[in-house]
C-alpha cells in the first residue's frame, strides 16, 4: 500500500438522540474529534431523481477497535457544510497503520 496523503481535516460526529418532548426523539451530532484524511471517490451511484450519492473512500490513522477515536458505521465525517455518512470501517492494510472508511455523500440534485 501506497502511503495516503492526508491533507484533509475532517470532523469526527456521533449521533445523539434528544428527547422530542412528544414521547419520540430527535437525533443531533456531537463532535468527538478530528482526524486529518483523504479523500477519493470509488465511483456514483444514483438514487432517487431528488438526490445523488457520491461513494467515497477515507482513509485516516488508524485507532485500535473499540476505541472512543475511532470511527464506526453510523458516524459521520464533516468537512465545513459537506457531511459524508460512515457505512462501513476496515483496516486499510495488513500492519493496521491506517483505516478505510467508506462514505457517502448526498447531493442534492
Amino acid at each position: 500500500m501506497t502511503r495516503p496523503n492526508l491533507t484533509r481535516k475532517l470532523v469526527v460526529e456521533a449521533p445523539d438522540r434528544i428527547p422530542d418532548g412528544g414521547g419520540g426523539f430527535a437525533e443531533t451530532w456531537s463532535p468527538i474529534g478530528e482526524v486529518w484524511a483523504e479523500v477519493t471517490t470509488r465511483g456514483a451511484g444514483r438514487e432517487i431523481d431528488t438526490a445523488s450519492r457520491l461513494q467515497l473512500k477515507i482513509t485516516l490513522r488508524a485507532a485500535p477497535q473499540g476505541a472512543a477515536s475511532r470511527p464506526t458505521a453510523g458516524m459521520r465525517f464533516r468537512d465545513g457544510v459537506r457531511v459524508y455518512d460512515i457505512e462501513a470501517v476496515t483496516e486499510a492494510d495488513a500492519s493496521g497503520r491506517y483505516l478505510t472508511c467508506f462514505a457517502v455523500e448526498e447531493v442534492a440534485a
